[in-house]
């Protein structure tokens, strides 16, 4: 009789600690266990991101991060950490999110444009991806790499098409470089090339004579216009005098650094630079800037007309007067410059 009470005391704390278990496993892998308001939380596992690294950031996301520990060790995720961005979602178990941040890296929407140089377009793209922008400067300017596929510094920003492009958030610099070489080859499509071919242009030559006319006017309605000017002054060996290649050749120079040109003087058609296209005939050698698509479309699509002047129009800002003469742009100069100094603008 007492050898049976003790088999039942035996059984019944065993059934006791079985249901203690149970209990632990069930509320370790199944009750919810986050704490945020927001419907989802983002974590962002570095590569060659330690569990430290994960656990740093889940601790404020979840109620308890001790019970979390001892699932991630016991499915072992603590010795296979995967990089990348997951997404918690509210109500999410520990079970679940071991699940998530082990497998389901999320893509992001990256978006750039309207970027000065090599080294905005890779401060901008660090803001979304894991690389830093010291790295991306690096092998953007790889010279191996340029040299290989036909760039060089002052033609390299060129090979970043402006748009919306679907990376992993853990994308490396070089990924990300090797990426956008082949959307750049994409976008040139055999009709574009003809194109280019047409114009007795390289792709080099349409994004840096696109870059002008970006800088120019940024109607997109226009831009096909102020692409044949351009044309037009190639084809006759006339300068292309662009004021954007002049600003540019002055913020290179260090009295210019900081500072925002609003009026080109004469003074700045002195500048000794290849990018004063006041100074020198043909195309600078690069991009003074990222063109949008637009703009590089406007060259390939340039409009066929007489027109050799353009100025900036006093009446609809934004918009430009076209001359054939010279003596009608003078008066359209004229009117311009009027405008700027009522407005107080004379640098």
């Amino acid at each position: 009789m007492y050898i049976k009470k003790i088999i039942w005391a035996i059984a019944l704390l065993g059934l006791l600690v079985a249901g203690y278990l149970a209990y632990y496993v069930y509320n370790a892998m199944f009750v919810p266990n986050t704490t945020f308001n927001n419907t989802e939380a983002y974590v962002y596992v570095p590569t060659n991101g330690s569990y430290s690294d994960v656990r740093e950031q889940l601790q404020p996301l979840l109620k308890n991060i001790n019970s979390f520990d001892a699932l991630a060790n016991r499915k072992q995720y603590i010795t296979n950490i995967k990089a990348g961005r997951f997404v918690i979602k509210k109500g999410m178990n520990n079970n679940d999110i071991i699940n998530t941040i082990r497998s389901k890296n999320v893509p992001l929407k990256m978006a750039f444009n309207n970027q000065q140089s090599i080294e905005d377009l890779a401060g901008r793209v660090s803001t979304q991806i894991e690389a830093d922008s010291l790295t991306l400067i690096k092998v953007m300017l790889d010279p191996e790499f340029l040299k290989a596929n036909d760039f060089s510094n002052a033609t390299a920003l060129g090979m970043y098409i402006p748009n919306s492009y679907e990376f992993f958030w853990n994308t490396s610099a070089k990924q990300f470089r090797d990426r956008m070489l082949t959307e750049y080859n994409r976008f040139w499509t055999e009709s574009r090339l003809e194109k280019a071919k047409a114009l007795n242009l390289t792709k080099n030559d349409v994004m840096t004579l696109a870059s002008i006319v970006y800088e120019e006017s940024k109607q997109g309605k226009e831009q096909p216009r102020v692409a044949g000017v351009y044309i037009n002054r190639m084809r006759i060996k006339m300068p292309l005098q662009a004021d954007p290649t002049l600003k540019f050749a002055a913020y290179q120079l260090p009295e210019y650094k900081n500072t925002i040109i609003k009026r080109v003087l004469n003074k700045h058609k002195d500048i000794v630079s290849p990018y004063n296209t006041y100074m020198y005939t043909g195309l600078p050698p690069g991009l003074v800037t990222m063109p949008d698509i637009s703009a590089i479309d406007a060259v390939l699509n340039y409009e066929k007309h007489s027109y050799l002047y353009f100025a900036a129009d006093a009446k609809r800002l934004g918009y430009h007067k076209f001359a054939k003469t010279l003596s009608q742009h003078n008066a359209n100069a004229r009117e311009y410059h009027a405008y700027l100094s009522k407005q107080g603008i004379y640098k």
